[in-house]
Protein backbone atom coordinates (compact mmCIF):
# COMPACT_ATOMS: atom_id res chain seq x y z
CA UNK A 1 0.00 0.00 0.00
CA UNK A 2 2.04 2.89 -1.16
CA UNK A 3 -0.13 5.49 1.11
CA UNK A 4 1.11 3.49 4.55
CA UNK A 5 4.67 4.08 2.87
CA UNK A 6 3.92 7.83 2.71
CA UNK A 7 3.23 8.32 6.06
CA UNK A 8 -0.52 8.25 5.42
CA UNK A 9 -3.18 5.34 5.39
CA UNK A 10 -6.36 6.40 3.85
CA UNK A 11 -8.37 3.69 6.15
CA UNK A 12 -7.20 4.99 9.30
CA UNK A 13 -9.58 5.28 12.04
CA UNK A 14 -8.34 9.20 12.76
CA UNK A 15 -6.96 10.50 9.80
CA UNK A 16 -7.80 8.38 7.11
CA UNK A 17 -9.81 10.33 4.52
CA UNK A 18 -11.14 7.30 3.39
CA UNK A 19 -12.41 5.62 6.42
CA UNK A 20 -16.79 6.22 6.51
CA UNK A 21 -16.84 5.31 10.04
CA UNK A 22 -13.86 6.99 11.30
CA UNK A 23 -12.87 10.26 12.52
CA UNK A 24 -11.50 11.65 9.42
CA UNK A 25 -8.97 14.65 11.29
CA UNK A 26 -6.45 15.74 9.25
CA UNK A 27 -3.35 16.24 11.19
CA UNK A 28 -0.46 19.08 10.32
CA UNK A 29 2.58 19.75 10.84
CA UNK A 30 3.41 22.74 13.23
CA UNK A 31 7.37 22.79 13.26
CA UNK A 32 10.19 20.19 13.21
CA UNK A 33 8.59 17.20 15.26
CA UNK A 34 5.50 18.64 16.02
CA UNK A 35 1.59 18.26 14.82
CA UNK A 36 -1.38 19.62 15.76
CA UNK A 37 -5.08 19.03 14.75
CA UNK A 38 -8.31 20.45 15.74
CA UNK A 39 -11.81 18.23 16.48
CA UNK A 40 -15.61 18.49 17.51
CA UNK A 41 -16.22 15.30 19.40
CA UNK A 42 -19.97 14.08 17.81
CA UNK A 43 -22.51 12.99 19.92
CA UNK A 44 -21.80 8.92 18.91
CA UNK A 45 -18.18 9.24 20.55
CA UNK A 46 -19.53 10.22 24.34
CA UNK A 47 -19.00 7.44 26.82
CA UNK A 48 -21.47 9.24 29.65
CA UNK A 49 -23.90 11.65 28.56
CA UNK A 50 -22.12 14.58 27.15
CA UNK A 51 -18.56 13.48 28.00
CA UNK A 52 -16.36 12.21 25.60
CA UNK A 53 -15.13 8.58 25.54
CA UNK A 54 -11.44 8.66 27.33
CA UNK A 55 -11.11 5.93 25.07
CA UNK A 56 -11.11 8.29 22.09
CA UNK A 57 -9.23 10.97 23.26
CA UNK A 58 -6.24 8.69 24.45
CA UNK A 59 -6.65 7.89 20.41
CA UNK A 60 -6.43 11.74 19.30
CA UNK A 61 -3.29 11.85 21.59
CA UNK A 62 -1.61 8.48 20.56
CA UNK A 63 -2.34 9.76 16.81
CA UNK A 64 -0.77 13.56 17.78
CA UNK A 65 2.27 11.73 18.78
CA UNK A 66 2.84 9.53 16.02
CA UNK A 67 2.66 12.29 13.63
CA UNK A 68 4.95 14.35 15.57
CA UNK A 69 7.44 11.60 15.17
CA UNK A 70 6.94 11.54 11.22
CA UNK A 71 7.40 15.18 11.33
CA UNK A 72 10.32 14.71 13.10
CA UNK A 73 11.48 12.33 10.11
CA UNK A 74 10.79 9.02 11.72
CA UNK A 75 8.34 6.25 11.32
CA UNK A 76 7.26 5.00 14.84
CA UNK A 77 4.56 2.70 16.22
CA UNK A 78 3.53 3.26 19.90
CA UNK A 79 5.15 0.93 21.99
CA UNK A 80 4.51 2.69 25.65
CA UNK A 81 2.03 5.41 26.56
CA UNK A 82 0.81 7.01 30.07
CA UNK A 83 -2.10 9.24 30.08
CA UNK A 84 -3.51 11.83 32.34
CA UNK A 85 -7.02 12.62 32.03
CA UNK A 86 -7.79 16.28 33.69
CA UNK A 87 -10.89 16.96 33.06
CA UNK A 88 -13.64 15.57 31.20
CA UNK A 89 -13.72 16.51 27.52
CA UNK A 90 -17.39 17.43 26.49
CA UNK A 91 -19.05 16.86 23.20
CA UNK A 92 -19.10 19.56 20.76
CA UNK A 93 -17.03 21.48 22.27
CA UNK A 94 -13.79 22.22 20.15
CA UNK A 95 -10.51 20.72 21.07
CA UNK A 96 -7.17 21.31 19.80
CA UNK A 97 -4.88 18.21 20.03
CA UNK A 98 -1.09 18.93 19.72
CA UNK A 99 2.27 16.28 19.82
CA UNK A 100 5.95 17.05 20.17
CA UNK A 101 8.81 14.88 20.33
CA UNK A 102 11.12 15.52 23.65
CA UNK A 103 13.58 12.90 22.55
CA UNK A 104 15.18 11.16 19.79
CA UNK A 105 17.73 8.03 19.76
CA UNK A 106 18.73 5.65 16.69
CA UNK A 107 15.36 2.92 18.04
CA UNK A 108 13.08 5.16 19.78
CA UNK A 109 11.38 8.58 20.22
CA UNK A 110 9.82 9.93 23.17
CA UNK A 111 6.83 12.50 22.76
CA UNK A 112 4.35 14.19 24.16
CA UNK A 113 0.73 15.25 23.89
CA UNK A 114 -2.42 17.74 24.77
CA UNK A 115 -5.17 18.05 24.07
CA UNK A 116 -6.67 21.79 24.87
CA UNK A 117 -10.07 23.16 25.25
CA UNK A 118 -11.23 25.80 22.52
CA UNK A 119 -6.84 26.86 21.95
CA UNK A 120 -3.31 26.23 23.20
CA UNK A 121 -3.89 28.77 26.02
CA UNK A 122 -7.77 26.88 27.10
CA UNK A 123 -7.76 24.41 29.87
CA UNK A 124 -5.87 20.80 29.51
CA UNK A 125 -8.14 17.91 28.98
CA UNK A 126 -5.81 15.34 28.81
CA UNK A 127 -1.99 14.40 27.97
CA UNK A 128 -0.20 11.61 27.02
CA UNK A 129 4.17 10.76 27.12
CA UNK A 130 4.68 8.16 24.74
CA UNK A 131 7.65 5.73 23.96
CA UNK A 132 7.63 5.68 19.98
CA UNK A 133 9.11 2.89 18.42
CA UNK A 134 11.39 3.31 15.20
CA UNK A 135 10.71 1.05 12.46
CA UNK A 136 13.12 -0.07 10.04
CA UNK A 137 12.92 0.30 6.63
CA UNK A 138 10.53 -2.21 4.81
CA UNK A 139 9.38 -3.10 7.55
CA UNK A 140 5.84 -4.47 7.20
CA UNK A 141 3.21 -2.86 9.09
CA UNK A 142 0.00 -5.02 8.05
CA UNK A 143 -0.89 -8.42 7.84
Amino acid sequence: MPDVENGTYKGCYVCGLENEAGLRIPFRKDGEGRSRAEYVARPEHAGWPTVIHGGLLFTLMDEAVAWACTYAGKRCVTARAEARFREPGRVGMPLVITGHVTRKSALALRAHAEIHVGDDAGPIVAELDAVMAVTRKGQQLIG
